[in-house]
């Protein structure tokens, strides 16, 4: 057996030895049935007995009656094949498929445009193909017909019969192979529905869709408030749904059959609610571990204002100086004087489901005076490419890189074989410093079975980083990447200063190993990159040391 053989065969082992059975056998029966749309008529709708609460607009995408632009890339619509187009995308195509801009900012201006599209949609996408008929797309496609329904708009005879042979389909496509936040939103397009339509029909779809959520919003939602897939960004998502269904289960009153969710899901909310307050920056967006990108789900302060309408108790608008842990998903905010640090000490992801999971195990991020600083690299691209494995990669946080290979074995797009896991955590607070030690396991499977071991110390005025590596190695380098509005200088090879945007300096002196200003990009949206810098320390023997220093003490490391 070759070696190249051999090492495949090892990676997808220690891939799919996590995975539930369901995984198994859901996905040869995803592949292999393929239902017939039901063209019968539409079920009736349902009266409404409560009000509907407009959620959160987003960003305009429809720029003319057939163009769009998402994912910072713009299109025109042409012909009935670019629905499908082979050359664009596929998660730019998803968008295209999901009619977000139906309750997007302005909306009502575009009604005209709306109506044709939704006309054009049904006619060039014949049920049961295409990327439109997928389960997610159609989940989200759903969820924004009935929405746009609710806010005032009378859908034609016609899109209700197709919405209902939507929901048909969806009934028996459910993503059971894939789990997590996909089949999350299976489960919420199917009670919409349920509740949109009425009868014998639409009650079958409103209870499989409860029971889903029954299942799914413990599992998938942790004690601590965090989503278990461990990215900001699907867990606002994720709130948004939440506080959607909290929404709808009030628009129709007494027909909603099970009034004992409602308190229990309004205390999940409180939960998530906490938790993304937590992993936001001082700027008020959220912070890049794992899949992350900003612009794609609502923003904290919409979510947070959202959750108000609905008459959900407002939670702080920041978190307290000090330490706040979110134990169960692995986070810690540190916050003292005009830093604010978050550190990953976190699982990947749950075993069975990494699939939006970085390789940054022991990794962080620091505003300074409301400023971001240091900074993972962020998400622009889906897919299977050179640049998606770049930045899911280690090199691409600030964290520690063995032998140039990744903490975890990240692969595919959205693929994990052999995972770090954190250990030895310890967090201890005393006279406003801060300290905390972590170490993880991910480079235990290389051949001197070495184990990264980290240690951050904050006060009011300086931040360090130590890392030390027991076991043995060829090369092991330390990577901080700044945000691009930070400008970064040398003093020499182990000393420099940061410049940010409002004239505050900050200090930096390496005090174990040796330092080297690289260039390298930044994705805070998908389609975005900007150019910024990254500090790549060469550890001295085993460790590697880094002090940053600000306010009235600035320059006295660097001297």
């Amino acid at each position: 057996m070759g070696v190249s053989l051999k090492a495949d065969l090892f990676r997808y082992w220690h891939t799919l030895r996590h995975l539930r059975p369901v995984q198994f056998y859901g996905r040869l029966w995803f592949h292999l049935y393929r239902p017939h749309p039901d063209h019968r008529p539409a079920p009736p709708l349902r009266p409404i007995t409560g009000c509907w609460i407009t959620p959160p607009p987003g960003e305009s995408c429809l720029l003319g009656s057939h163009t769009f632009h998402f994912l910072n890339q713009t299109r025109t619509l042409v012909d009935p094949g670019d629905w499908n187009a082979p050359d664009i995308d596929k998660l730019w195509l998803y968008n295209l498929h999901y009619f977000d801009d139906l309750n997007a900012t302005d909306a009502g201006k575009r009604q005209t445009w709306h109506c044709s599209l939704i006309d054009r949609w049904i006619a060039e996408n014949p049920p049961g193909y295409g990327n439109g008929w997928e389960p997610y797309p159609l989940s989200l496609r759903i969820v924004n017909w009935i929405k746009w329904a609710l806010a005032g708009h009378l859908l034609e005879q016609s899109w209700l019969h197709s919405l209902a042979v939507q929901v048909r389909f969806l009934r028996r496509r459910l993503e059971y192979h894939l789990l997590g936040n996909h089949l999350f939103t299976n489960a919420k397009a199917l009670v919409f529905a349920g509740l949109f339509f009425q009868g014998q029909e639409a009650d079958e779809w409103l209870d499989t869709g409860l029971a889903l959520l029954r299942r799914e919003v413990p599992e998938q939602v942790l004690a601590d408030g965090g989503h278990f897939e461990r990215s900001p960004m699907y867990h606002a998502i994720l709130m948004q749904d939440l506080l959607d269904l909290l929404n709808l289960a009030c628009t129709y009153g007494a027909a909603f059959p099970e009034p004992a969710l409602i308190p229990a899901w309004r205390e999940v909310a409180k939960r998530m609610r906490h938790w993304l307050a937590t992993l936001c920056h001082p700027d008020g967006e959220i912070s890049f571990f794992n899949d992350a990108a900003i612009g794609i789900a609502p923003t904290p302060q919409a979510l947070e204002a959202y959750a108000g309408c609905l008459g959900l108790e407002l939670t702080a608008a920041a978190c307290g100086f000090g330490i706040t842990r979110l134990a169960e998903s692995g986070y810690i905010r540190l916050q003292q004087g005009s830093a604010v640090v978050l550190l990953d000490v976190a699982p990947v992801g749950p075993d069975y489901l990494p699939g939006h999971a970085h390789a940054d195990t022991l990794s962080f991020e620091w505003s300074l005076f409301g400023q971001r600083v240091v900074v993972n690299s962020g998400t622009s691209c889906y897919g299977v490419s050179p640049e998606r494995q770049r930045q899911r990669g280690t090199a691409a946080h600030n964290t520690v890189l063995i032998d140039s290979q990744d903490s975890s074995e990240i692969w595919g797009g959205f693929r994990v074989a052999r995972r770090a896991r954190a250990l030895d955590l310890s967090v201890a607070e005393d006279n406003a410093v801060i300290e905390v030690r972590c170490a993880h396991d991910g480079y235990r499977r290389l051949r001197g079975h070495p184990l990264h071991r980290r240690w951050w110390r904050l006060d009011d005025e300086t931040l360090t980083i130590r890392d030390r590596i027991e076991g043995s190695f060829r090369e092991a380098v330390a990577c901080l990447h700044f945000h691009p509005a930070i400008s970064a200088g040398y003093h020499n090879e182990n000393s420099g200063v940061l410049h940010l945007p409002d004239g505050h300096e900050v200090s930096w002196k390496i005090t174990c190993g040796r330092g080297q200003l690289q260039k390298s990009t930044y994705h805070p949206r998908f389609g975005v990159s900007e150019a910024n810098h990254c500090l790549v320390i060469h550890f001295c023997d085993a460790e590697s040391e880094i002090t940053f220093r600000w306010g009235q003490y600035a320059h006295s490391i660097s001297v």
